[in-house]
């Protein structure tokens, strides 16, 4: 460091890495000059995926992706794939996809058997008016509000409602103004919901397709990563007026000066922060308190003024929480029932929910290999529990207190299983996850909450990630990670272009009367 200008991007996740590459990309800036500081021992945030065939595979989830992903895609298009060099990462994506296209034809299982009427969205009247009244509010009015208090009880137990519900983890006690926004944003989804029609997938986990990419191309050009590195604190003098960044404390007490003419990209909040892991025989631990990113948050938000208030995102975790889990099998028999039970080839079918589980419990099998090290004949599959704090229907307990294999016991009797069946099982590895932040970013807020990338008189800083505020866009999506990115690169460099708006399908009249003909149809 020590050039004419240094750049500091706090936290390693993807906004960071998206910042960094913009800079280097749009804004001409030396990559020698950029320095990204991670907590964590490994880049990118909640896009993981790691382990082999004997400790088992993880990845604690993964992003919804989709064609209007514009900031995602042409970031992307970046980077060389690490598979194949003559393509980006971005034509690598479109190329699988063409190859397997999702259509799903097993979303909701009851009994462990696909429900019947599983294509057919099960809304009255009433909840149409409700849905269509929604759409038509002001984000404004809905400021603080539940989805719940717009809906009736009745709603919730509505094959679009639990749909929604697992595709995208929206819960009643969560923001109704989220809701609006994504039904808004994503409504050229809706005629395909029932089957998915219209999610892209990525060949591999995401952290080895997006994030290594990635992380090689910023590597290449001098970018320097201090991994196991936390912030403390980052001190902010001035006021409202102006102010600026001059310093950086991490927890091991070293200190890094900010001079007036560097800049600092600072990631708030974070959906995988505490985050634990169990085993076969040992379920994830119970972690107490915020991890660093919160702790960072709330501390900066106390001593500054318009830096939004994190208490409304992360002071309910039992709210917030969910649990997945990810399960190696040293064989391929349960993929091929799995494509036989569902009518999909694996990867192609997406999530399968059980909707009369209390963990409201949802799998998906990959496409495979899903990670680059796994070994032909064996097979990888992850699942969550949306209301993982309900006791389970076979292992009655919540969720979070169970084992790896106790997971699988529970989806065994979901699935309704036989004893030889059941053996497909032997020899599984299962990594359980607890992440008490998850759905964080949903949680009811109200003006200011979220604070603007650029906050009020920042001369040399700027906020990113999935918890400062951009217009119309959707949180918990790679999208609005890359774009919060990008909008910060633009105000902090007034010669890079402004990311590319949000494509309004809610201004198409053909994609409305699309939406209008499946709602009337269900």
């Amino acid at each position: 460091m020590g050039s004419d200008t240094d750049h500091f991007l706090i936290g390693g996740g993807v906004a960071s890495l998206a910042a960094a590459a913009l800079l280097i990309r749009d804004a001409g800036v030396d990559g020698q000059s950029i320095c990204i500081i991670e907590q964590s021992d490994v880049l990118g945030g909640s896009l993981d995926g790691a382990g082999s065939t004997e400790t088992g595979f993880s990845t604690r989830g993964g992003r919804m992706f989709e064609k209007n992903f514009r900031c995602t895609f042409d970031l992307f298009d970046t980077f060389p794939s690490i598979d194949d060099p003559t393509l980006s990462v971005t034509e690598e994506i479109r190329a699988f996809n063409r190859q397997v296209v999702s259509n799903a034809d097993c979303r909701l299982v009851r009994n462990g058997r696909k429900v019947a009427d599983r294509h057919r969205l099960k809304l009255t009247w009433a909840d149409k008016a409700a849905m269509l009244r929604l759409m038509a509010t002001s984000e404004k009015s809905l400021a603080g509000r539940t989805i719940d208090s717009w809906f009736r009880p009745e709603f919730f137990q509505t094959n679009y409602w639990l749909l929604w519900a697992t595709m995208f983890s929206f819960t009643p006690w969560h923001s109704l103004a989220e809701m609006r926004r994504y039904m808004r944003r994503f409504i050229h989804l809706f005629p395909g919901l029932t089957r998915l029609k219209g999610v892209l997938r990525t060949r591999y986990n995401q952290h080895e397709t997006l994030i290594l990419p990635m992380k090689n191309w910023l590597a290449d050009r001098g970018v320097q990563f201090r991994t196991g590195s936390a912030v403390a604190d980052i001190k902010i003098e001035g006021d409202l007026a102006a102010r600026r960044v001059t310093s950086i404390s991490l927890d091991n007490r070293e200190v890094i000066a900010v001079r007036r003419r560097d800049q600092v990209y600072i990631t708030l909040g974070s959906m995988t922060d505490a985050s634990s892991v169990g085993t076969n025989k040992v379920a994830p631990m119970q972690t107490e308190g915020p991890g660093p990113a919160w702790s960072l948050w709330h501390a900066l938000a106390k001593e500054n003024a318009g830096l939004g208030n994190p208490a409304a995102f992360s002071g309910a975790p039992e709210k917030t929480t969910w649990h997945s889990f990810t399960v190696t099998l040293n064989n391929s028999k349960f993929l091929e029932f799995m494509e036989q039970f569902s009518g999909s080839e694996s990867g192609a079918g997406g999530l399968v929910t059980f909707v009369d589980s209390g963990w409201l419990l949802s799998i998906v099998v990959f496409h495979q290999p899903h990670f680059r090290n796994q070994p032909g004949g064996s097979t990888t599959f992850w699942g969550y529990g949306l209301t993982g704090d309900q006791p389970g229907d076979h292992v009655e307990k919540p969720m979070g207190d169970t084992t790896g294999t106790e997971i699988l016991e529970e989806l065994a009797w979901q699935m309704r299983l036989g004893e030889d069946q059941k053996r497909w099982f032997d020899g599984a590895k299962v990594i359980p996850c607890r992440m008490p932040y998850i759905t964080s970013q949903f949680m009811p807020r109200n003006p200011g909450d979220r604070p603007p990338v650029r906050p009020k008189g920042a001369e040399n800083f700027a906020v990113i990630g999935q918890y400062c505020e951009l217009e119309r866009d959707c949180v918990f999506t790679v999208e609005y990670s890359v774009r919060s990115a990008w909008q910060a690169v633009r105000e902090m460099n007034d010669e890079v272009s402004p990311p590319p708006p949000v494509v309004r399908s809610d201004r198409n009249l053909a994609v409305m009367l699309d939406a209008a003909r499946q709602m009337l149809r269900n």
